[in-house]
């Protein structure tokens, strides 16, 4: 497995627009601690980004010899919003971005069943492009069940269409989230690790279709409490996953960028050897 850091790393938890960290700054960041990649996001890079500051951006990542694990090309997706799968009915603007960066998989939002239809159609032009498109396993969309994330890539069956596989969204629902890797294992493209704990009186609020709002606080990967990291990690392994893994937690306010960084690292780098 390769290791992947996301640029949501410096980002606001609640305002996917701020960040606090440059891009130059992030890719500073990634190449020294030894990241392989870095995960795009809208904040730094996306289709909102004029082409030749693309180009600027890949010459920089290529001088330091980093890969574009992912892109997530607007604000909407990451939001989880009504409008997040608007990016399916005209997805030739973040195609355009993922080969100007030389990224192969597009982060893409689904609400209802009436996108599945626009998840085919935008997954047979990615293909014609060598591009794969990939659904978090997020909350308040078509992924936030095992059950419901296994229907609708049944029901999308193309091959360059999968699954993000990020556990802690499901274990807040109490999905069995390390029990769904050998079944999603044909469409894993990547895997996002975050931690939080469950909490009634938690600070953060997340809304659901199952249960409404649930209640959290956030903690590191490599804390005890939520998601049983180790334990997905070696899932990923045994199922012959060989695809990045990519540190995505929005640290901002809880410590350092750079700090998250670096002990997302750490914990990680021995665990996917």
């Amino acid at each position: 497995m390769k290791l992947s850091l996301s640029v949501r790393i410096a980002e606001s938890f609640h305002d996917k627009k701020k960040s606090t960290l440059t891009l130059e700054d992030l890719i500073q960041l990634a190449q020294s601690i030894g990241y392989e990649a870095l995960c795009m996001r809208a904040s730094q890079a996306g289709i909102e980004t004029p082409e030749e500051k693309l180009k600027e951006i890949r010459a920089r990542l290529d001088a330091a010899n980093l890969k574009v694990s992912m892109v997530t090309g607007d604000f909407d997706v990451p939001r989880n919003d009504e409008l997040g799968p608007k990016g399916l009915r005209n997805i030739t603007p973040y195609l355009d971005v993922a080969e100007a960066l030389g990224a192969d998989l597009i982060r893409i939002c689904m609400k209802t069943g009436e996108d599945i239809v626009w998840a085919q159609r935008a997954a047979d032009e990615a293909r014609e492009r060598a591009i794969r498109l990939a659904h978090q396993s997020h909350l308040a969309s078509l992924f936030e069940t095992v059950e419901g994330s296994l229907e609708t890539l049944r029901a999308v069956d193309r091959d360059n269409f999968g699954i993000i596989y990020e556990p802690a969204n499901w274990m807040l629902i109490e999905e069995d989230y390390q029990a769904a890797i050998p079944r999603l294992q044909p469409w894993i493209m990547n895997a996002y690790l975050q931690n939080h704990i469950p909490n009634p009186q938690g600070e953060e609020e997340i809304q659901c279709y199952q249960r409404g709002t649930v209640r959290c606080d956030h903690i590191g990967i490599w804390d005890a409490g939520g998601v049983e990291c180790d334990a997905v990690l070696q899932a990923l392994k045994d199922v012959g996953y060989d695809g990045h893994v990519t540190a995505h937690q929005a640290f901002a306010g809880i410590m350092s960028p750079a700090d998250a960084a670096r002990r997302s690292f750490e914990y990680l780098q021995p665990r996917v050897i």
